[in-house]
């Protein structure tokens, strides 16, 4: 189809709505930011892209995880979509989760797909014609699945990757969250990053919500990679990672999604300890907490049962390796360090004291070595 691309106009798709082989599909994540509102109207005869339910394997441990082959297939027959159907995807932030229905497509083997650049915003801002958003029903489709492995990375393949000059680790994420200036969003996850990993913030590909121009964005590639370098693309959760991807495709290079992304990552690796920044809270609270257990040179039981009560079996023994491998100065260092990361200055700092002082009392008392480690710690804390 003439014109048709990885990313069309909103005229294009004005020009082209009435064809009888577009297909256009809403791939919004609704409340995806907290100032964010799930749009009450739509493109005309949009049809909704469940990133969240239908398109990700939701039994999997870690968000937005890609589907099956079978499961792609037959969601995607539930929306009316044939083997022939050229797919327009928009979302309601502009260009936001749309390129992740675009990699799935490119995933599972169907190329006639494009983002609408720019998105429902765009759609709105040249005052094209909208329809209140419907529950519908689609005769079943024809749409067949094939599964493309070269789009996609997976953890196992990571140790590899990381050494190889022949690819580029390339992280969406924001530069505060790529170098531990702030927590992750989600609850629990360490900061850090993907070792030889370098940053480009999404929304550096992007003038507002729209792509920039194609030359623009293969200038930015040009300075972050060599010559002829397989880019991998990762982030978060497999979402913001997915925009580069079509960055990347708009501009030539050969790439693929790490679809665990951070997430995963920062999870399934340990090796961070060494790196009071990239602590969880939950790692610090332990850390804290063995810490004061520890002042009067020795760890009780009832307060070791108190500290499992806190966090998990498997971060308190990998803390407790941590601790015993520092000398007093170390600690304290750490903690002030990793308190500073948290924010805690502003925020639950107050919990944190009380935490240490219902461990103190486990096992009957507040001892005077506890009381004044406990002491120490508010002086240089607050």
């Amino acid at each position: 189809m003439e014109g048709f691309d990885n990313i069309v106009s909103v005229d294009w798709l004005k020009n082209h709505i009435n064809d009888p082989k577009i297909v256009v599909l809403n791939a919004t994540i609704p409340k995806v930011t907290g100032d964010f509102k799930t749009e009450t109207h739509q493109i005309p005869n949009a049809r909704f892209f469940d990133i969240k339910k239908a398109f990700s394997d939701v039994s999997a441990e870690f968000p937005n995880t890609i589907p099956s082959e079978i499961q792609f297939q037959n969601e995607t027959q539930k929306l009316g979509i044939n083997q022939d159907d050229f797919i327009v995807v928009y979302d309601e932030i502009g260009v936001y989760s749309s390129p992740r229905a675009w990699w799935l497509f490119k995933t599972f083997g169907h190329n006639n797909v494009a983002v609408l650049d720019g998105g429902f915003p765009e759609w709105n801002a040249h005052q094209f014609s909208t329809e209140l958003k419907s529950e519908k029903q689609y005769p079943l489709g024809d749409f067949t699945a094939k599964y493309n492995p070269n789009n996609v990375v997976y953890f196992e393949s990571l140790d590899a990757i990381k050494k190889d000059p022949n690819f580029k680790i390339i992280d969406a994420r924001s530069n505060d969250r790529f170098m531990c200036r702030v927590p992750e969003p989600r609850q629990g996850l360490r900061s850090g990053q993907i070792p030889n990993s370098v940053n480009l913030p999404y929304q550096k590909v992007l003038n507002g919500h729209k792509f920039l121009q194609k030359e623009q964005i293969a200038s930015i590639f040009k300075d972050l990679t060599d010559n002829n370098q397989h880019l991998v693309f990762s982030c978060g959760s497999g979402i913001t990672a997915s925009i580069l991807s079509l960055a990347a495709t708009i501009s030539a290079y050969n790439n693929s999604v790490y679809d665990g992304s951070w997430t995963e990552y920062g999870t399934l690796t340990t090796g961070h300890m060494n790196d009071p920044k990239q602590w969880t809270k939950e790692e610090l609270l332990a850390y804290i907490l063995i810490f004061i257990a520890h002042s009067d040179l020795e760890e009780t039981r009832k307060e070791k049962e108190y500290i499992l009560s806190r966090v998990d079996k498997t971060i308190y023994k990998r803390v407790e390796e941590k601790f015993e491998e520092d000398n007093d100065y170390q600690s304290i260092q750490n903690i002030i360090e990793a308190v500073k990361t948290h924010d805690y200055y502003r925020n639950d700092l107050a919990d944190l004291f009380a935490d240490i002082k219902l461990m103190a009392f486990a096992d009957g008392g507040f001892y005077i070595m506890e009381k004044e480690a406990y002491n120490y710690l508010k002086k240089i804390l607050k």
